[in-house]
């Protein structure tokens, strides 16, 4: 889609489908690395796509991010979403949303390269 199209959408769209595409860059990660048990996944990939790792990880890498980028994360982090993370504050959760939607962008506008680098450095962040 071009990226003008794509800037139309809703924050919260953007976050959705950000949020699956994330999930399942960083699952794709682990299982090319090593083939171990479902359970053993799991508790690597969730403490990677928790919202506090995404908000921690944002606010590392919120320099980094373009003009474009960083109108899309306020859009996110500003967004008034009906649900809240289980496990993390308002604060978190809203940051980790923008987050996601910068990804969802990424994605939608097909630019694979610029979401790899950004999901390949979250990844490398949480690890440490």
């Amino acid at each position: 889609m071009e990226e003008s199209v794509v800037k139309m959408y809703s924050p919260l769209a953007l976050a959705y489908i950000g949020d699956s595409i994330y999930d399942l860059m960083v699952k794709e990660h682990f299982v090319k690395q090593s083939n171990m048990q479902p359970e053993k996944y799991h508790k690597i990939v969730t403490s990677i796509v928790s919202a506090n790792a995404q908000s921690a990880f944002i606010d590392s890498f919120l320099e980094q991010l373009n003009e474009t980028e960083l109108g899309i994360y306020r859009r996110g982090r500003n967004s008034s979403p009906h649900t809240k993370a289980k496990n993390a504050s308002l604060e978190n959760y809203l940051k980790a949303t923008g987050f996601e939607a910068v990804l969802g962008f990424l994605y939608l506008s097909e630019q694979k390269e610029r979401l790899t680098e950004i999901v390949n450095l979250s990844i490398e962040f949480v690890k440490k």
